[in-house]
């Protein structure tokens, strides 16, 4: 049998392999650079995806403020469009704003032209609501295309924000199984101790990318439970920002 025949189809399925892996890990840099973590073991990024959602943002930017914390929202453009007044409140409690494309695809398939399109009307909507343009982008699902490092280089953002935990808080689950899924965060401080390692970058989700007014209950009673001992455990809450500010990780 001639190996060819067997050779082109196994490197074909390795490649495929290879950029999936590459497309989906968090960890992964095959698509380009991302920021995987913080700088300093006890430095905390919490992160929200898909809103802004009326139903539920305002009052997590209430619970926020009782504890005085910042967080990174990263933005659906199509939700800022029919919620200007709730993205411009997000950003006036001080929290950084990010982009999240316009309407949630998974990039992967997406060609560069349409890639760039979801960008430029996320950047577009963001703009429009607050003056000024997002400086972070997390792509929807975590999954990364073959042209989004040029894109973002192209379109000067600060970076792609991945992540070290996501617990799933977009499941129908109840919200003791969250706050379980949650934990790791203090074990992982515990366990760098004087370590000079990277802290989390945690997501969760205000929002539903399906439609507006989606139920998050569950997040919001899993912070309820979390913020005040993450707090005790010495976590320093940032934004993507801030956490440019003492060197991205």
């Amino acid at each position: 049998m001639n190996p060819w025949v067997i050779a082109v189809p196994a490197a074909t399925a390795a490649a495929g392999l290879t950029a999936a892996w590459g497309a989906v890990y968090p960890q992964s840099q095959l698509f380009g650079p991302t920021v995987r973590h913080t700088r300093k073991a006890n430095q905390f990024a919490l992160t929200f995806d898909d809103g802004p959602n009326p139903a539920i943002t305002p009052r997590l930017l209430d619970l926020l403020d009782r504890h005085r914390v910042r967080a990174t929202f990263f933005l659906v453009g199509k939700f800022v469009r029919a919620c200007p007044g709730l993205a411009r409140e997000v950003a006036a409690r001080g929290h950084c704003i990010g982009n999240h494309t316009e309407t949630h695809p998974n990039l992967f398939w997406l060609g560069r032209a349409r890639l760039r399109e979801e960008l430029s009307n996320c950047q577009q909507a963001i703009g429009e609501a607050l003056g000024q343009s997002a400086r972070w982008m997390r792509p929807p699902y975590g999954i990364r295309s073959p042209f989004l490092d040029s894109l973002v280089t192209e379109m000067k953002f600060h970076g792609v924000v991945m992540w070290t935990l996501i617990p799933g808080d977009w499941l129908e689950k109840p919200a003791e199984w969250l706050i379980r899924r949650m934990r790791p965060i203090v074990g992982h401080i515990e366990r760098r101790g004087g370590q000079k390692r990277g802290g989390d970058i945690l997501v969760l989700h205000d929002g539903n990318h399906h439609a507006l007014n989606g139920d998050r209950q569950r997040t919001l009673t899993a912070l309820e439970y979390w913020l005040p001992r993450w707090k005790d455990a010495g976590l320093e809450f940032a934004t993507m920002d801030q956490v440019a500010e003492s060197g991205v990780g």
